[in-house]
């Protein structure tokens, strides 16, 4: 059994405290600790604003020892680390000023955790130390009152529970950390874990079709959309979804001002044409976002979240010159939200929304609340809004408050249209970027997600020839990597470009995987395997994930 020691940092009445007592003047700690669970309570005894808390044990480790961090949201990178690894967080230009800084870490967690130093990695929600095939793994059954963040310090034989508790106003009880632990194999522990989570089931087992953004981003048209349906045809008995993202709305945020120069008779005749091929129509929207340009932002700045610190609308991304974030906790906010949802899924009769740059919701804690709180409110009110009849993929989103919430969620990166990556691939800005080889690995370091919380979305894969920087192998390998580890298949093509053999191989890869992962790890910085079973036999499939060298062709 660990033995946890606690610190806690608060304040009453602007005085600021630290201590590492169960029982002080202003709380006592009701801490719990065996070797099934940790549990922490607070019982103030005055009103306190919480800054800091943590309960920290020693812990030595095995140099052969893995330790897994599960990024902060879809995007960051996710996986296995050794001792002797160092995970960078800011590139060192991005630390020129505070305004670089904030424009580097705007979609992840790089001001409130730490980065930068040899063999100490966090995690968030949930964690597990490998050795071997047995694994320990710790995983949060509540990240209500904040984000719950496990974080190892191998140099000094350390390992944390951090509870994110930043501008927390408590006045009763308050549970601090929720934790359970389980020892055993990869699937023996997530079956555990999640199963003692008693999520909301997704009803989604498996989708596969198209989404538009990778091949024309925002140039979208109705006349692109209703040939790329028709392209379908020829995989139609494969094809279950087809969504049209990013591009249709006049500006982000104001999405039912259609743009009558790209769809001229509106969303509703296409989304009928959408149904009449058998397919669910999916529609992408960015809900909490509202462009520096958008006439939301324009008529209701009341309307969006202030900087804690300059008291002007916070910038949510650095996407389409500048967007500012809706605060769903303003009436007004929220009914604006709650309508564009109901004329979306109740008029246009869209069946799946995929919801993306969710993060922005809960980027500073405000109004007493932490940040994994407000996300947890957050997506209660998204799910309030579409409702139990319609489908919800997440995207850009903490997963923590996700689960039970989304029916699919994306689980990686942004694929790149060039296989190896652009200039910022290479400086490494930060762990959120567009890039085919971070979002490979994370579709294997998160493949445990798949089918336990909801259908994992491992982003688009590659068939098509023009606008793209792959070559067959590196298409395919995508290709198999999300079939083997994600139930939300997409491809942005053209399909009626494809030749006969690229529509077998359509169909191929949309098929839902019998497969099951046996191990999959680095045996090297770029080499990895995945050691698997598939239509009764084992396989091994090997890959160099820099450069999408593999034995590939020689699985399909």
């Amino acid at each position: 059994m660990y033995k946890f020691v606690p610190f806690i940092k608060y304040s009453v009445n602007g005085k600021v405290y630290e201590s590492g007592k169960l029982n002080d003047e202003h709380y006592t700690l009701d801490y719990t600790a065996d070797d099934s669970a940790v549990k922490c309570i607070l019982h103030p005894k005055t009103e306190i604003e919480l800054m800091e808390f943590r309960l920290t044990a020693i812990r030595k480790s095995s140099g052969s020892e893995v330790f897994f961090a599960n990024g902060y949201q879809s995007w960051t990178t996710t996986r296995e680390y050794s001792p002797d690894d160092t995970v960078n967080g800011y590139i060192p230009v991005a630390k020129i000023s505070d305004f670089t800084k904030s424009l580097a870490g705007i979609s992840g967690d790089y001001h409130f955790t730490n980065y930068g130093e040899k063999g100490r990695f966090h995690s968030f929600t949930y964690t597990y130390f490998r050795l071997g095939d047995k694994l320990e793994l710790f995983g949060s059954l509540n990240e209500r009152t904040g984000y719950t963040i496990f974080e190892v310090n191998y140099p000094e034989n350390s390992f944390s529970v951090i509870k994110d508790v930043e501008s927390a106003k408590v006045t009763g009880d308050y549970e601090l950390v929720n934790v359970l632990r389980f020892e055993g194999g990869y699937d023996e522990v997530f079956d555990n874990y999640f199963g003692a989570m008693n999520l909301r089931k997704s009803k989604l087992e498996h989708l596969s079709g198209y989404t538009s953004w990778y091949n024309y981003f925002q140039k979208i048209s109705e006349d692109i959309i209703l040939r790329d349906l028709d392209g379908l045809d020829r995989a139609k008995d494969s094809v279950s979804v087809f969504q049209i993202d990013d591009g249709f709305e006049s500006a982000v945020g104001d999405w039912l001002e259609i743009d009558e120069k790209k769809f001229p008779n509106g969303m509703k005749p296409i989304i009928d044409k959408i149904h009449e091929k058998g397919y669910l129509a999916g529609l992408w929207l960015a809900p909490f976002s509202a462009q520096k340009s958008s006439e939301i932002a324009k008529e209701h700045p009341d309307w969006l979240i202030k900087d804690n610190a300059s008291g002007k609308p916070l910038l949510g991304c650095v996407a389409w010159g500048g967007a500012y974030t809706l605060d769903f906790y303003n009436p007004e906010a929220r009914e604006y939200i709650r309508h564009f949802f109901d004329v979306v899924l109740n008029e246009w009769n869209v069946d799946l929304v995929k919801l993306d740059f969710l993060y922005s919701e809960c980027m500073q804690p405000r109004d007493g609340k932490t940040r994994g709180q407000i996300m947890c409110e957050a997506m209660d009110f998204l799910r309030e809004c579409v409702g139990d009849e319609k489908y919800i993929l997440g995207c850009g989103v903490p997963l923590g408050p996700s689960f039970g919430v989304v029916d699919a969620c994306r689980i990686s990166c942004d694929v790149d249209l060039k296989y190896t990556g652009k200039y910022y691939n290479k400086l490494g800005v930060n762990r959120e970027i567009p890039s085919a080889r971070f979002a490979m690995n994370n579709s294997i370091f998160r493949r445990h997600l798949n089918r336990r919380v909801f259908c994992n979305d491992p982003d688009v894969f590659f068939l098509r020839d023009g606008n793209l920087k792959f070559n067959d192998e590196q298409k395919l390998l995508l290709a198999k990597i999300n079939n083997l580890c994600g139930d939300v298949l997409f491809v942005s093509d053209n399909a009626g470009e494809y030749s006969d053999e690229k529509i077998s191989l359509l169909k191929k890869f949309f098929k839902r995987s019998d497969a099951k992962i046996l191990k999959a790890e680095y045996i090297g910085k770029d080499s990895l395997y995945i050691r698997y079973t598939e239509n009764g036999g084992e396989k091994t499939l090997r890959f160099n994930i820099a450069t999408g060298k593999s034995n590939v062709e020689s699985l399909i």
